[in-house]
Parts: C-alpha cells; sequence; structure tokens
C-alpha cells in the first residue's frame, strides 16, 4: 500500500530539503505556487483538487479555478491528479462537466472520487470506465462512515469488486493504522504526520506502527520545527514498511 503524506504545502518548515527521492506526496492544487513544483518532481506526487477548501461556503469562480488548474496540470506535466469532486457544492451533473472539461484540455484521466451520496449504482461506473478511482474518507461529512464498523465489510467488497475490473482505490485522509490492516486500499493519504507539532509529543515508528512520547514532567518540549520535522521522518518510514507489508 502506498501512504502519500499530505500537507507539505510548498516544502513547509523545510521539511523536503535534503530528503531522499521517491517519497509518496499530495498536495492540494488549492496551496501551491509554481515556484513549489521543483521540490516535487522527485517524488511520488498526487494533485488534490482543493475541493475540500470550498465546503465551508466560500464562494468561487469556477470557470477561472477549474482553468487554473489545467493550465497547472499541463505545465508540470502530472499525470496523477483528483477531480474537482464538489458534489455538494454543484452537484454530480456540474461534477461531471468539469471532469470533463479537465480530462479533455489535459489528455489525461483524472481520478474521480466516490461518496456515499453518490450511491453504489455510480461505483459501478466508476471502476469500470476509470483505472484509479477515489473513497472520499476524510472530513466531517465522509469519515464517520468510512469508519464505521458496518462499513468495513461494505469496504471490503468495493476494493474486491475494484479489483476485479483491473482498478485501483485511494482511500483519501484515510490513515487508521489498525483499519489499513483490513481493507486493501491501494494508495492512501494522511496529514497524520503532522500531529506531533500539534499535539506537542514526539512519535517513532516501532516497525509497524507508532509510539508516542509526551514531554517529561519540569522539561522543556522539542521545538515545533523539529517536532514537525520528526514526524515527516518518522512517516516516511511507515511508508516504506507499508510499501512491503500492507
Amino acid at each position: 500500500m502506498k501512504i502519500y503524506l499530505a500537507g507539505t504545502q510548498g516544502n513547509k518548515g523545510s521539511i523536503l530539503d535534503n530528503k531522499e527521492k521517491g517519497i509518496y506526496l499530495l498536495e492540494s492544487f488549492f496551496y501551491l505556487k509554481d515556484s513549489h513544483m521543483d521540490m516535487y518532481k522527485n517524488h511520488n506526487f498526487l494533485l488534490d483538487s482543493g475541493a475540500f477548501t470550498f465546503f465551508s461556503g466560500k464562494k468561487v469562480d469556477w470557470d477561472s479555478y477549474v482553468g487554473r488548474d489545467i493550465e497547472f496540470i499541463n505545465k508540470h506535466d502530472i499525470d496523477l491528479f483528483f477531480e474537482l469532486d464538489i458534489d455538494r457544492v454543484v452537484g454530480i451533473k456540474k461534477v461531471e462537466e468539469i471532469r470533463k472539461r479537465i480530462e479533455n484540455e489535459t489528455g489525461k484521466q483524472s481520478i474521480p472520487v466516490w461518496r456515499p451520496s453518490r450511491g453504489i449504482e455510480y461505483w459501478y461506473k466508476m471502476i469500470k470506465e476509470y483505472s484509479y478511482v477515489a473513497i472520499s474518507a476524510s472530513g466531517k461529512y465522509d469519515s464517520s462512515w468510512t469508519r464505521s464498523k458496518e462499513s468495513i465489510p461494505i469496504l471490503k467488497k468495493m476494493l474486491k469488486l475494484a479489483k476485479e475490473n483491473n482498478c485501483k482505490v485511494h482511500g483519501l485522509g484515510f490513515t487508521s493504522l489498525k483499519l489499513l490492516k483490513q481493507i486493501p486500499f491501494y494508495s492512501v493519504d494522511s496529514t497524520s504526520w503532522i500531529a506531533g507539532q500539534k499535539f506537542g509529543v514526539i512519535i517513532k515508528f516501532n516497525g509497524e506502527g507508532f509510539d508516542k512520547y509526551k514531554r517529561p514532567k519540569n522539561s522543556r518540549m522539542i521545538n515545533p520545527s523539529l517536532r514537525l520535522e520528526n514526524g515527516f521522518t518518522e512517516w516516511i518510514k511507515f511508508q516504506k514498511y507499508a510499501d512491503a507489508n500492507l
């Protein structure tokens, strides 16, 4: 399984400096600039559409946004990119129109994103028409469903059907270590590597998962930038483990 690290946002905290090549990275078009792409070109890169940013009701000129997305994909010859999955903002028909425009103007297939609101028949359609699809598994709208006990057998069946159709499946925002061993996604992504900086802990990869160390009493915690660097480094180790074992 490929574990993409999301949220690097143009080399946040200089975490990509002097790193080995071939790290799995996912970043949102919403945050990227042309100048950032030199830092991603030596890695395995997945471009997110930035759709999640707009679920709060932010007003957008979609024609302009999509045009800039297409220009960015073409300029940097990006092969793997998600559709603009803004179903709850503009409806599925508009999403399909945008997807068709992006594919026509880039000459490449996007990665369509299935949400429970699309229904299971739409899943059948996606895995027959595309070689790489995604299931939305993050945020307040979809995470509760994908992480419930009742959903595990459903997700397994969906992934089995995809495999029978030679279709790879990405779990968007899905890195529950317990569930990754049960649900055989081809790839997933997460911002969990940032948790050490956010919550004031040090994490260490232990060969299969992570150990967390809190600040000892009457001592100072290592500074935030070093916690960020540590989290990134330890999750790269997990990437390598997942590549070989999940």
